[in-house]
């Protein structure tokens, strides 16, 4: 069931998409690069409720297919799912501002914190960021609330998110998550090829030339850029190729792709001490944690290139970053679309849609429950916020500011 005269979740490309619809996918999104702190597992908590359950964008199935995708290719997750909503919404045009919307809050802010960041320290940012923590908990737990049922109906659904929880939480590492996909995706060829299994997220038109299109744009763009690097190594297109190289290659989104780039810029691009004042200020800010690379490229600028030319380098880098990662997924989309013709692919993107609860589960106890929860005060706020979700529907911005007032008020009784 739709609002007002959209088409259904799913519904896919539009040959000519209305200005209308475009602008309303970068309003939508620009809410979520307002208000969606947490890092990129926290962001599908609030993407599964601004797409699925309050918008009705995508179907609960739909969007765990896209969901399973942007997990299973290089590049960060979050941003690769809005920008296939917005694909599948309103065409290349919705994604483009899907990918805006949900990137210029966090990009603009970190862009103004390389110039400021003498002024952020201390300890009243430090409990801001305790507070935005507390925030991805609650987010994070609703998104397990809410997609647990729909996701893992049977017991041997539930067998497979259970086992993708237990592997993440006892071994560690970059690729973990991929294994635990891949070894979802072959339980539920053995345990769910009843025809049950979800299908894949409903055709987009045009897809498959715009999926060659995007693979060979990606190509092309890599070879370009290492070429550009060898020969400028110290030029924009160098930092560039370095920043596209990382974005290209890294499996697990933001906070794996922050420590590559610090062994690749460090200390020829920028010093150790302000690469780890912008890591940790990304923590803190909502949407993407990719838009590190705007802080990077105002701080790499050339000096004496003023304003104009930091803006340029900023817009540059995040460009260079996010690119290789919206391409790849794509490219990758018109692949997927064709796996629901047969049991066996059927049941593989059951499994597949299992374990993403599974990774949920995990990732809710560790990194987020782990570090945001210090206390039976966190507990407390934590559980509210949490309520507030689930039995009022609260939007998220409300949320923010609770846990954030919270900590503040809290953190003397530590």
């Amino acid at each position: 069931m739709t609002v007002s005269d959209d088409p259904p979740a799913g519904a896919g490309l539009e040959t000519a998409p209305r200005p209308r619809r475009v602008l309303e996918v970068f309003a939508v999104a620009l809410g979520l690069g307002l208000t969606a702190f947490g890092g990129p597992v926290a962001h599908l908590g609030y993407f599964e409720r601004t797409y699925v359950q309050r918008r009705r964008w995508e179907s609960q199935d739909d969007f765990a297919a896209l969901v399973a995708l942007c997990q299973m290719v290089p590049g960060p997750a979050s941003s690769q799912l809005g920008f296939l909503i917005g694909l599948r919404r309103a065409g290349w045009r919705g994604a483009l501002a899907a990918w805006a919307g949900f990137t210029l809050p966090s990009a603009v802010i970190m862009a103004v914190f390389a110039v400021l960041s003498p002024r952020f320290a201390g300890p009243l940012m430090e409990r801001g960021l305790q507070g935005l923590k507390l925030v991805a908990v609650a987010i994070v737990a609703q998104a397990v609330w809410s997609m647990g049922p729909k996701l893992c109906p049977d017991l041997r659904r539930t067998a497979l998110a259970l086992a993708a929880t237990t592997l993440l939480l006892v071994v560690s590492g970059p690729l973990v998550q991929v294994y635990a996909l891949a070894a979802g995706a072959l339980g539920g060829i053995v345990l769910c090829r009843d025809g049950r299994g979800p299908a894949p997220p409903s055709r987009v038109a045009g897809g498959r030339r715009l999926g060659w299109a995007a693979g060979a744009a990606f190509l092309a763009l890599l070879m370009l850029l290492l070429a550009a690097g060898r020969l400028w190594p110290t030029s924009l297109l160098g930092f560039g190729a370095v920043l596209y190289r990382c974005g290209a290659l890294v499996f697990g989104g933001g906070h794996v792709v922050l420590p590559l780039l610090r062994d690749a810029l460090v200390p020829r691009w920028i010093g150790d001490s302000a690469f780890l004042a912008g890591y940790g200020a990304v923590q803190a800010a909502p949407g993407p944690l990719f838009t590190f690379a705007a802080y990077l490229g105002v701080l790499a600028a050339p000096p004496g290139s003023g304003v104009m030319g930091a803006v340029l380098w900023s817009a540059a880098a995040l460009g260079f970053i996010f690119a290789p990662g919206l391409l790849i997924a794509t490219a990758a989309l018109p692949l997927w679309n064709g796996l629901g013709r047969h049991p066996a692919a059927r049941g593989a993107l059951a499994g597949l849609n299992a374990t993403v609860v599974g990774v949920l589960g995990a990732a809710l106890y560790t990194p987020i429950w782990t570090n945001a929860v210090q206390g039976p005060r966190d507990l407390a706020v934590a559980l509210v916020a949490f309520l507030l979700l689930v039995r009022w529907r609260a939007p998220p911005i409300a949320i923010v500011a609770l846990c954030v007032a919270a900590a503040e008020a809290t953190a003397p009784l530590r």
